[in-house]
């Protein structure tokens, strides 16, 4: 595809390429089905499945591939380390506020504030955390991802990948041979939240908004894998009061 203002542009991102593109590739065959639909241009907020803790590299390489810079939701905490912090903020990386509602609220606001006037893409893994489905199913989300797109007012799209289990299984070691396992992202149209604009600070509308989003990712991945995906998102903390009767904070 051809090279996109944001890549061509001298950024943190040249030095970062050139240290991760290289090995990833070693590892990861990368493959793209409809990577049209990724914008070439202007804000975005882009959901992806999470299931192996090598995903985000092959995410990245992936977005950074087809013209956008891979900027990602990251932990706050991650922004007081040194170096790493300036490295992060460098980049574009969006804080999240673990610690409160009201301070998460304000960073998001923030956050959406930054991505629409500078014209930014931001990488979300609406589950917070890799799927605990045992079958590798995306699980129950979180509203972040949804709060961003209507605070923004952005287009929210949705992808999957699969394939990256061969490389790094979930909780797993890295597997380095064979080289160049096969790793396909899937792109798809953006996700309608029109019902859902002006409700971006009700909870219950967030999480039903959210419900849509990991139902069609689940949609996705089960054509790309081929299978069925379970009626029900994987719920962790059900599932944690069915087998031990009660809830963890």
């Amino acid at each position: 595809m051809r090279a996109t203002a944001e890549k061509t542009r001298p950024s943190w991102f040249w030095p970062l390429g050139a240290l991760v593109v290289p090995p990833v590739s070693l590892l990861a065959k990368l493959r793209f089905v409809h990577p049209e639909k990724l914008p070439r241009a202007g804000a975005f907020v882009l959901v992806v499945n999470h299931y192996s803790e090598f995903d985000p590299l092959t995410t990245a390489m992936g977005v950074w591939r087809l013209g956008r810079a891979p900027r990602f939701m990251a932990k706050e905490s991650l922004f007081r380390i040194p170096v790493l912090g300036a490295a992060l903020r460098a980049t574009g990386m969006v804080p999240v506020a673990r610690s409160s509602s009201s301070a998460s609220a304000k960073q998001t606001l923030s956050a959406a504030s930054e991505i629409a006037e500078d014209g930014r893409g931001v990488i979300v893994y609406p589950e917070g955390t890799l799927t605990r489905d045992p079958d590798l199913w995306p699980m129950r989300g979180k509203t972040g991802a949804v709060r961003l797109a209507l605070e923004a007012g952005v287009p929210l799209i949705p992808a999957v990948q699969w394939g990256v289990q061969e490389i790094m299984p979930r909780y797993g070691k890295l597997r380095i041979f064979p080289l160049r396992r096969p790793v396909t992202i899937m792109f798809g149209d953006p996700i309608d939240l029109t019902d859902f604009v002006g409700h971006e600070r009700e909870n219950s509308q967030l999480v039903k908004a959210t419900g849509i989003v990991m139902d069609r990712l689940a949609e996705m991945l089960g054509e790309l894998r081929g299978e069925k995906p379970p009626v029900e998102r994987w719920n962790p903390a059900a599932h944690q009061q069915k087998e031990t009767g009660r809830y963890d904070a």
